[in-house]
């Protein structure tokens, strides 16, 4: 892989501890990693692109989502719904998906967000309906050229026993843990610069029993691999953990092993002031998911109360069913507009959203290899063109999040243009457009 050069940025904004954002300056990718950063770099051989007019930031951290929901987008019944509702009209329809909709669906969710800037990306797969397995998405995720976290997710427990899914959805807990096995020992990668980890990531408190929690608790760790679970998302969820295990959401995790910091809850909109100050005290991670908290009326998570505690917190875009789009950089807007909205106009900052988005987002998935840009780190790198429209007339071009553009001009993850030019460069999108057409248009019928 030949050294490639980007010259003279408009704003490089590092995201390092101090917050450095330099202005005019380069930066030299070598090999899958940032070998230098700063005025006049001279690297003959180099590829040299001219980025004059470009904001530079770290690649995008995305620590949510479902990416096979890229399937089922605006579906009739379940537009208007509630949480619980919305996942009712849902599953019948998932239950009819097989292999195929799940990569094609991982393809087309995994372009859209590396348009956004997203250079890593977890998914959250739950469901293994008709021969689907976890490896159908990690192989998508190759393809486009994602780094990618995988959580080998599970629903154990049906409407016969008092959960909310059907039953033809759920699998036997003894299956669930053997097939953990089999894809941690498959394609876990532990070490610095990994493009593909495995997580454990049992759904949600109302589809699996307490037994899996725990016993998904002791196998990630006998394997040293995190854990992801759906906590605190409504008003709803809080109810059933309420009825069914008598404690909060906070509480039920902590008990059953689901607090450290090898791990990170979804949505965490409900939580109450004892429960941040837990996942504080125990450096639990939370994913924060604005448009689909919208979507679905579920509320304005407390983030404002978060970051003061210390929580770690990152966000994401969540499935596609929810949100409807994968586009990371508008959710670091909405994350930045909802605290504004609900606790005053100085309550976050765009550059503070930014980093969420980004050093945030790593942090929270584990990783201490990207998320700013300084030599030695991943060269996971996303540059923006503000010379458009978006950001006309702005006095501080780096501060996307107010006035800049919605898609990314250049990706690089580990080295390697994802985006050239606004287009995908690793894959032929407008083929995985038609088969993600074809085969929704035939779950429709």
């Amino acid at each position: 892989m030949n050294d490639i050069l980007l010259r003279g940025a408009q704003t490089i904004v590092t995201m390092n501890d101090a917050g450095d954002e330099l202005a005019g300056a380069d930066l030299l990718i070598r090999g899958g990693t940032i070998a230098a950063i700063g005025p006049r770099i001279e690297a003959p051989g180099a590829e040299i692109i001219d980025v004059r007019g470009a904001v530079v930031t770290p690649g995008l951290v995305n620590t949510h989502h479902h990416l096979y929901q890229s399937m089922t987008r605006a579906v009739p019944g379940a537009q208007d719904a509630l949480l619980f509702g919305w996942l009712r009209r849902l599953y019948p329809i998932w239950g009819r998906m097989g292999p195929e909709h799940f990569h094609t669906a991982a393809l087309t969710g995994l372009a859209e967000l590396a348009l956004s800037g997203c250079s890593l990306t977890s998914d959250h797969q739950y469901i293994f309906p008709n021969g689907a397995r976890l490896d159908d998405t990690i192989d998508a995720a190759l393809r486009v050229g994602l780094r990618f976290h995988a959580t080998r997710g599970a629903m154990s427990i049906g409407e016969a026993k008092g959960g909310l899914p059907p039953d033809a959805l759920v699998e036997d807990e003894a299956a669930i843990l053997a097939d953990s096995i089999r894809v941690v020992d498959a394609f876990h990668d532990p070490a610095p610069g990994a493009m593909v980890r495995v997580a454990l990531a049992p759904c949600s408190p109302f589809s699996v029993s307490r037994e899996l929690m725990r016993d998904a608790a002791l196998l990630a760790r006998d394997k040293g691999v995190m854990l992801h679970t759906h906590l605190a998302e409504n008003d709803e969820d809080v109810a059933y953990s309420l009825a069914r295990f008598g404690c909060r959401p906070g509480q039920y995790a902590e008990d059953l092993g689901w607090t450290g910091p090898d791990v990170w809850h979804a949505h965490c909109v409900k939580l109450e002031s004892s429960e941040i100050e837990l996942f504080s005290q125990s450096l639990t991670g939370i994913s924060h998911c604005p448009c689909s908290n919208c979507r679905l009326g579920s509320g304005i998570a407390p983030v404002r109360e978060m970051r003061d505690a210390g929580v770690r917190v990152g966000l994401g875009v969540d499935g596609s069913a929810s949100n409807d789009g994968a586009n990371l950089i508008e959710e670091a807007r909405m994350a930045m507009l909802l605290q504004r909205v609900s606790r005053g106009a100085d309550a976050m900052s765009a550059r503070e959203a930014l980093r969420l988005a980004t050093r945030g987002g790593a942090e929270v998935l584990g990783r201490d290899d990207v998320g700013q840009l300084a030599v030695g780190m991943r060269a996971d790198i996303a540059l923006w063109d503000v010379t458009g429209v978006e950001s006309a007339g702005s006095w501080d071009p780096a501060a996307l999040l107010l006035a800049g553009p919605r898609r990314v001009q250049h990706l690089f993850v580990e080295g390697r243009q994802v985006v050239r030019d606004g287009r995908i460069a690793t894959l032929d999108l407008p083929r995985v457009i038609e088969d993600q057409t074809r085969l929704a248009r035939a779950l429709a019928d």
